[in-house]
């Protein structure tokens, strides 16, 4: 029996290109995996923002914090995700983006 119920659909783009993209050309593979990871859990969520902290995402991508925090600094300065806080200690709220998919009205 499976562990997980439900697949999740992921967008030729994040794997044709995007990959190519943060893990070949800009040599930053740990951006990539962050992405994938809040993709997944957003596309589990309605695509809805998520509450998530660096420790949180570094449990789950097998990563560490200070490697989660840059790729994250990464995914934002692409313009992939957009993350807010309430203060400076609170967790933070991340958005994922997909560009790519204008022409559908939904980032």
């Amino acid at each position: 029996m499976p562990r997980f119920k439900q697949t999740i659909p992921i967008d030729d783009y994040v794997i044709d290109v995007l990959m190519r993209d943060l893990v070949g050309h800009d040599q930053h593979p740990a951006a990539y995996l962050v992405y994938v990871c809040l993709y997944g859990r957003a596309a589990r969520n309605n695509w809805k923002a998520l509450f998530i902290s660096l420790r949180a995402l570094a449990d789950a991508t097998g990563l560490s914090k200070s490697a989660v925090h840059v790729a994250l600094q990464r995914l934002r300065r692409r313009e992939l995700i957009v993350t807010q806080r309430q203060h400076a200690t609170a967790t933070p709220r991340h958005r994922v983006l997909r560009h790519w998919r204008k022409e559908f009205g939904k980032s």
